[in-house]
């Protein structure tokens, strides 16, 4: 039996109304890898990045027969007219930059309400097909999670994740990556997109939201994890958090691309510090430092020890 027929065979059935756990913050700042540990939860389905399924035209890139036939199933479920299909729901709607993209003003009016329809039917489907009461879409938007609290048949649960930008930095200026960037550019993103996720946080109900630092997560998965289940109300137990199946979901980053599991390092080497970066996102440090309510750090974090 497969890891998704498993979780399935362990969910109730008849999930009317699916519960959205949505990661959202900056890209690389480790929703992945939350996502998977997540998803490794009973009833909880990691479905990836969905920002791209329409982009994508509902088919998955990564292999597998199995996720092949899910994501086929789901796309069935969903009545989605042709022309949703492409970008133009990506970068008219969901993108940081959208706002401010003038030449997209008429597309995001003419396909709004379409859009927020089928993203709802998309996770419904989801959440049927995998049998689960919980569906972690890791695509990190703010934009998008605004056009969520607009849904009105699933409840949706925000979890800011920031990671320390010196890493976020590092990790987009690596040499040879497909999607990397200059120092100046990274601090720009990092800005509009910390701006972006503070205002959509502040705006999303109090009891649905959570702020979460990556850096706590990697210290202790099992405690931020189990946080962020009781908060979603999601009554189940912390599985081991050792070693992670990734399972089907759509798409992600490369750790999805790459690997059958994933290992949890509770240890980084600390990545390399620049005087620009730290005086750039120094204000945003005072602004996550008073952002509630918010996963405490782990006991053998807190001062003192």
């Amino acid at each position: 039996m497969s890891a998704t027929q498993d979780q399935a065979s362990e969910a109730p059935t008849g999930v009317v109304r699916p519960k959205i756990v949505y990661v959202m913050g900056t890209a690389r700042s480790g929703s992945t890898i939350l996502g998977v540990a997540l998803g490794n939860c009973a009833n909880v389905f990691y479905a990836g990045e969905l920002g791209g399924w329409l982009e994508k035209s509902g088919t998955p890139r990564l292999k597998g027969v199995e996720r092949q036939q899910f994501w086929a199933t789901v796309r069935q479920s969903v009545h989605s007219p042709d022309d949703l299909f492409g970008r133009d729901a990506l970068l008219a709607i969901e993108r940081s930059l959208s706002l401010i993209r003038i030449h997209m003003w008429g597309v995001r009016r003419r396909i709004r309400e379409r859009y927020r329809r089928v993203t709802e039917e998309l996770y419904v489907a989801i959440a049927r097909t995998a049998g689960a009461t919980h569906v972690v879409d890791s695509s990190s938007y703010p934009l998008r999670a605004r056009e969520l609290k607009r849904l009105d048949g699933v409840d949706v649960y925000l979890v800011y994740l920031v990671r320390d930008p010196h890493g976020v930095v590092a990790s987009f200026t690596q040499p040879g990556w497909r999607f990397s960037k200059s120092t100046a550019l990274t601090n720009a993103y990092l800005w509009i997109t910390s701006l972006l996720s503070v205002f959509v946080f502040l705006k999303h109900p109090r009891d649905r939201r959570v702020f979460v630092r990556h850096e706590d997560f990697v210290a202790n998965p099992e405690h931020v994890v189990s946080e962020i289940l009781r908060r979603v109300d999601a009554p189940c137990e912390v599985p081991d958090l050792t070693v992670l199946e990734p399972r089907i979901p759509f798409g992600g980053n490369r750790f999805l691309m790459s690997q059958e599991s994933i290992t949890l390092r509770k240890a980084e080497s600390p990545p390399p510090r620049y005087r620009v970066t730290t005086l750039l996102q120094r204000p945003w440090e005072l602004v996550f430092s008073r952002l509630r309510p918010a996963i405490p750090a782990p006991p053998s974090q807190k001062p003192g020890e």
